[in-house]
Order: structure tokens, then sequence, then C-alpha cells
């Protein structure tokens, strides 16, 4: 026991030592880039197919955590190893895909957050008029985003949405 307490007061004073001296962790940068692309991390893609194995480590060796079932749904690239890349999905569960089953095509879905709101479509950006109404959890295809707003479209939809209305996008991102 003496000797565990011993052995944590050494840790504690080396790491006092390290603190003055300013050989602190870096601290997180705005920016981080994926090991393997050299692609901003975070950022979000889609899913390339209709049935897309989550895996809970990064080989096919590590078991199907789930399964999803629908292509074009949004999901955050959180990290990279190889061939592989470590995905959060719009409810935060986390786990591995193999690259070539996701596609670069932005997709977003519209406020899952709002289980049973419904958000207007707007032919301009802050246009009054309206030009649809969206259900919470509707899959959009993202075509711009600039100053707060995007544009989305698909089934029997096409015009602008508040950026923060979305989740596929980040707050501030312009593309």
């Amino acid at each position: 026991m003496l000797e565990l307490m011993a052995i944590g007061r050494v840790l504690f004073a080396l790491f006092m030592g390290l603190l003055s001296l300013g050989l602190t962790a870096p601290e997180a940068s705005a920016e981080q880039t994926g090991s393997v692309t050299g692609l901003r991390l975070p950022r979000y893609v889609s899913l390339r197919f209709d049935k897309t194995n989550v895996r809970e480590g990064p080989t096919k060796n590590h078991r199907t955590a789930w399964i999803f079932q629908r292509a074009g749904l949004p999901v955050e690239i959180i990290g990279e190893f190889d061939t592989w890349r470590r995905i959060r999905d719009s409810e935060g569960s986390e786990g591995w895909v193999l690259a070539s089953l996701l596609s670069g095509r932005r997709t977003a879905l519209v406020a899952p957050w709002r289980k049973t709101d419904v958000l207007p479509i707007h032919p301009k950006p802050g246009a009054p008029e309206v030009v649809a109404q969206l259900q919470s959890g509707v899959l959009a295809n993202v075509k711009i985003c600039q100053a707060g707003w995007c544009r989305v479209f698909g089934e029997g939809f096409d015009g602008f949405i508040k950026q923060g209305d979305l989740w596929g996008v980040y707050p501030d991102e312009a593309f």
C-alpha cells in the first residue's frame, strides 16, 4: 500500500514538473485532419448503399453492431483507420464502416430532434412564402449552404431551409 502511494506521489510530481515547463498535452485544434485521407475531421458524408454494416471495430472480424437500411442517410466521420471510417449517426451512435460504403454526396435530416414538427421550405433564403412543409426526420439532398440557409431538394420539394434545422451540415459551414 505504501509503495502505491509513493508511486502516486512520484507521478504527481512528474506531472507538476511538466506543467511548470509548459509541456502540457496539445490542445485540440479547431480543425483536425484524418490520418489516412488528410481531409477535415469531423466531416459529413452519406451512406452509399441501402444495407450498410456498422461494426464495433475497424475490421471485418469485429462484430456488426447494427445495419443501416437506407442509402443516402447522413453520417459524420469522426475518425479514420486504414480503409475504415469511424462514424456517428444523428442519434449519437458510433461505429466503424468501410470507406467504400460511404459517399461524398451531401444529405441532411430535417430537425430529427424535433420529433413532431413540420418545417417550412422557402423559395429564397428568408422569403416569407413557403413552397413546402417538411416533417422532422425527412431526408433531403443538400445543394448549397450559405449565410445560415441551405438549398435542399428531394421528392416533391426544392427550396431553402434554415441551416440550424438540419442534421448533416455544420452551423457555419458554407459550400
